[in-house]
């Protein structure tokens, strides 16, 4: 039986195991072994026999409240349904034997097109055909890596790896009754580990009663406990599909749309206010969110309750996130019912690095109702629904099937030469290569500035360059700046499955439209599509600390800031003699740094209590 690591699947959200294995014996056949497991659970005939397996047992997402109960129908081939329900939330996912679905805590269905999961049911349905136990396979290599120990019981190792994709399964054996005690499947971006115990017998196999499935890089532990199984019982074939009508939890205040609604473009993310309980605030518009996030001390002011924690991958490394329960909520022309998102602490990073109270983020829990229209250089949105929406301009329509994140990708070739799909992210304001793509295409050691970034779970540090071209489909953004981490992390930038990460910096040059029913993207050529845009000169960063001073917090090696001797944790007085309080914030400060090459300020600062002056003058930096 196979369950999903359900919420990370459903919601977000690599290090890589190194086993203790001895040298490999070639007189040990991996197929005696996997042979003899089936043999002691209760023999190959009997197993190929099943056809139906309905278990239900209790779901417990470790140091977390969240706790409860999970139903399960698998039937060959392919079919399955998993309900789970932790009181808080509900989820459900399938496959009706043609397709994955799933439906999110808030009742939104997602048939799953993406090609890792098209692949990954390619190999479930070969090894349900037992294809993996013919040595002259052409889909599945089998090999013996040796003995671990495994909770005081020696193990064989045998590894499963396959021609369709490129998991890596290794099972651990018990060399005392070749039960199968452990298994480790590899994936590009993550790694599953899954413990078995408390063996039973039922109907003439041997069932583990206990699994307890680990997740890396979040380190998320789910413990199932299983409480029944049931064999070859007959199921309604309309369980295993996905339901006919989808959620449909809001209303436009005007017939099937809202349009031209204005937003905030704020250094590369878009800004516009939410309306709950008559208060509006700021939130951040962003498809790189799985799923909508609440800033936690907004939702403790309204008094809303959390629950969990669950892991969640950000940009460099993973987060805690609480499930709330939110109010009602509007926006211009769209009035939303009330939704279980997730909320996390945003408010104080927005402050620091803005100067802007934000509430939240709208993520999928809100774009995926419309399709939404994103024109950047007028600064407009416009939500359409889904079934009354027809495109009929002249952009590319891109076909971009949401991934496990519920994200999209897109195909994106760099100077001609560096092609791969990139997840798109509404919510980034630059570019960013992932550290294996940039790694395996020898783009570490290349030339830039150094610069830092700020994400849900900290800063992270990169190197910006400059390339020639950006291209997706003909459409072609010259002179582009990507970031090139300087270390793996464990965030969504270690993810070796992509290219890298599009954002802002680049689709600001067009009209951007979003459609999740359809799984595609439309990009028009925007009245900035070939704007020449102002790009940081000065090397500074800088933020404001506790007592609301604006200090710096990094200087980029070999700029202009550092070659007038500013450092770190210098507190900026003023700027050309103007008190720094009457220059209109961080916001304002930046844009003095993007002025033209060769414009020159002298910062008046506080190092350690004594008052100095360091003249900085502008320079094109990439």
């Amino acid at each position: 039986m196979k369950i999903y690591h359900t919420l990370l699947a459903c919601l977000l959200l690599n290090i890589y195991l190194v086993v203790q294995a001895e040298a490999e014996d070639l007189t040990i056949d991996p197929y005696d072994i996997i042979a003899e497991h089936y043999e002691a659970v209760g023999g190959l005939d009997r197993i190929k026999g099943i056809k139906t397996v309905y278990a239900v047992g209790k779901y417990n997402i470790v140091g977390s409240e969240l706790a409860g109960e999970y139903k399960s129908w698998e039937e060959k081939p392919l079919r399955s349904r998993l309900e789970v329900d932790l009181n808080v939330v509900k989820i459900i996912t399938g496959d009706n034997g043609e397709f994955r679905w799933r439906i999110d805590p808030n009742g939104k269905i997602l048939v799953q097109k993406d090609e890792a999961t098209i692949k990954e049911r390619t190999v479930d349905s070969l090894m349900e055909t037992f294809s993996h136990l013919d040595p002259d396979s052409p889909y599945f290599t089998i090999k013996y890596r040796g003995v671990e120990n495994i909770n005081n019981e020696e193990c064989y190792i045998v590894e499963i790896t396959n021609s369709v994709n490129k998991d890596i399964v290794k099972n651990y054996y018990s060399m005392k009754n070749y039960y199968l005690m452990k298994k480790v499947v590899t994936k590009p971006d993550r790694e599953e580990h899954t413990e078995y115990s408390d063996f039973r017998r039922v109907e003439g196999l041997i069932k583990p009663f206990l699994e307890v499935n680990t997740t890396l890089p979040t380190g998320e532990i789910l413990k199932l406990e299983h409480t029944s199984y049931k064999f070859n019982e007959i199921f309604d074939k309309d369980l295993f599909e996905p339901p006919q009508a989808d959620v449909k939890d809001f209303i436009f205040a005007n017939g099937e749309s809202a349009e031209d609604i204005p937003f905030d473009f704020i250094e590369n993310n878009i800004y516009l206010p939410v309306n709950i309980g008559g208060k509006e605030k700021l939130w951040v518009l962003d498809c790189g969110a799985s799923v909508t996030v609440m800033d936690s001390a907004y939702a403790s002011e309204l008094g809303l309750i959390f629950e969990g924690p669950i892991k969640a991958r950000a940009a460099v490394g993973v987060v805690d996130l609480y499930f709330v329960t939110i109010p009602s909520y509007s926006l211009d022309g769209i009035v939303f019912e009330k939704q279980t998102v997730m909320t996390m602490n945003l408010r104080d990073l927005f402050k620091k690095v803005l100067g802007l109270e934000i509430a939240g983020i709208l993520g999928y829990d809100f774009l995926s109702r419309f399709v939404t229209k994103i024109d950047y250089a007028n600064e407009k949105l416009s939500f359409y629904s889904p079934d009354r929406f027809e495109y009929s301009g002249d952009g590319k329509i891109v076909d971009s099937p949401l991934d496990e994140e519920r994200m999209f990708s897109i195909p994106v070739t760099v100077d001609k030469k560096y092609s791969g799909n990139w997840q798109l992210d509404i919510g980034a304001s630059g570019n960013a290569f992932h550290y294996p793509f940039a790694v395996d295409n020898g783009l570490i050691e290349r030339k830039g500035t150094t610069a830092l970034f700020f994400g849900a779970s900290g800063p992270g540090q990169t190197v910006r360059s400059r390339f020639e071209t950006m291209e997706l489909d003909g459409l072609k953004v010259r002179d582009i700046l990507i970031d090139v981490p300087k270390e793996t992390g464990s965030g969504a930038f270690s993810a070796r499955s992509l290219a890298g990460n599009i954002g802002n910096s680049f689709l600001k040059h067009f009209v951007l439209y979003l459609d999740y029913d359809k799984q595609q993207i439309i990009l028009e050529k925007g009245d900035d599509y070939d704007t020449k845009f102002a790009e940081p000169k000065s090397g500074l960063g800088v933020w404001y600390a506790d007592d609301k001073s604006v200090e710096v917090f990094f200087v980029a090696p070999d700029t202009p800031a550092d070659k007038a001797g500013i450092k770190k944790d210098d507190i900026i007085i003023s700027v050309n003699g103007i008190k720094i309080e009457y220059l209109d914030g961080l916001i304002a400060l930046r844009k003095l740094f993007k002025e033209e090459a060769g414009t020159t300020y002298v910062f008046g600062i506080k190092r350690d209590g004594e008052y100095m002056e360091k003249t900085v003058t502008l320079q094109n930096m990439y």
